[in-house]
């Protein structure tokens, strides 16, 4: 929702002049995703995150670069097929996230 909120009020702020570039250069979405009695989960609730063995909280941009990977094992180390399942997870949510902002931006109507 942050994403969207400062698209709409760059856009707006272009529309009326105060500024003659709009500064967001990509969009960007979080998720945090984790390992739960083995199993990778995206967008943990409290309850997993208070189990979970692996908590990460992953940042991209809708060019799939990285902006923050912030990642640890809380109750049990993780091995590089799991930290690379938990980046594939990761990735698949924020792309649908960037889908749904993208759905939001172009129902935006600008008076």
């Amino acid at each position: 929702g942050a994403y969207v909120a400062l698209y709409q009020a760059f856009t707006r702020l272009k529309q009326e002049g105060y500024i003659a570039v709009d500064p967001l250069k990509s969009a960007v979405a979080a998720v945090s995703a984790g390992i739960v009695n083995r199993e990778i989960l995206l967008d943990l609730n409290y309850d997993e995150d208070s189990r979970a063995d692996v908590d990460f909280n992953i940042v991209m941009t809708d060019r799939e670069e990285f902006v923050e990977v912030q990642g640890a094992a809380e109750g049990d180390t993780f091995s590089k097929d799991q930290l690379d399942g938990i980046m594939l997870t990761a990735a698949h949510g924020i792309r649908n996230l960037f889908s749904i902002q993208q759905t939001a931006i172009d129902q935006m109507v600008f008076g």
